[in-house]
């Protein structure tokens, strides 16, 4: 399947309001919904654009006795911004590919800033930012006394998703989602619950400017924040623009993708 660029139109110019969004510093693009009537309050958001196909996505499943939910939507700068402080002064865990928790008092910080990029996005540089990106998962797959993890092993051939992981291979597709971190590149880690909605991806990735994000980057108060501006050029080849090319424009040069 080629992708359905331009299908949606962002009309993208240099405004003001578009590079927040890419940065996430509005959720003027976003449409809150509570996916639980149980619990009304606890809302997720995705892209007001998106929303038609992954009803459609949400649906198709329900056919099939998968039900599926979001675990991570949108997500704002603010928010990625607490993700990466709390990684970076060890308040939460770092892993490292093999699972392994690190100690990160023994790195450096510009190794921090790496094992930190494995699993999490810089702030201004996660496609969460967008919308349009979505880690999914089955809630009625687990049994019980299983809680999810949101680790590869679970969407395998024998783990609790592996249902699910089976449907959106013949599925997602057709209805415009792809994987982009469908495996290791040696930059961000395998995120098979990880979906792209490529009509609204792709243009956000072609919109990018590594400038506007060292300037964002530049006025927040984030840890690491000098070696981060040092290496960004490097942090840009290895974590943001190495991802899985499958459904990107072939016609459009595309020079910037984040993650999340």
């Amino acid at each position: 399947m080629t992708s359905k660029l331009g299908e949606i139109n962002l009309n993208l110019p240099n405004h003001d309001n578009f590079h927040a969004q890419l940065l996430g510093l509005t959720d003027s693009h976003i449409h809150y919904f509570a996916q639980n009537p149980q619990f009304p309050q606890k809302k997720v958001g995705v892209h007001k654009r998106m929303l038609p196909a992954f009803q459609a996505l949400v649906a198709k499943a329900k056919e099939l006795g998968i039900t599926i939910e979001i675990a991570s939507g949108f997500r704002s700068f603010e928010r990625q911004l607490l993700i990466w402080n709390n990684k970076f002064t060890g308040k939460t865990a770092i892993k490292n590919i093999q699972g392994e928790t690190l100690a990160f008092d023994k790195l450096s910080s510009w190794e921090l800033i790496q094992a930190i990029l494995l699993y999490s996005a810089l702030p201004g540089g996660s496609r969460h930012h967008w919308g349009c990106d979505i880690d999914i998962y089955a809630p009625n797959l687990l049994s019980q006394d299983q809680q999810l993890q949101l680790e590869p092993w679970e969407y395998e051939q024998d783990g609790p998703m592996a249902k699910l992981s089976s449907f959106l291979a013949k599925e997602a597709q057709l209805l415009g989602f792809y994987f982009p971190y469908d495996c290791y590149r040696g930059g961000i880690a395998k995120e098979p619950w990880h979906l792209s909605y490529a009509p609204l991806a792709n243009q956000y990735q072609q919109a990018f400017d590594i400038k506007k994000l060292n300037q964002c980057v530049g006025k927040a108060d984030i840890k690491g924040k000098q070696t981060i501006i040092t290496n960004l050029d490097k942090i840009v080849e290895q974590f943001i623009v190495n991802i899985n090319p499958e459904l990107l424009s072939t016609n459009t040069q595309v020079t910037g993708a984040f993650h999340g």
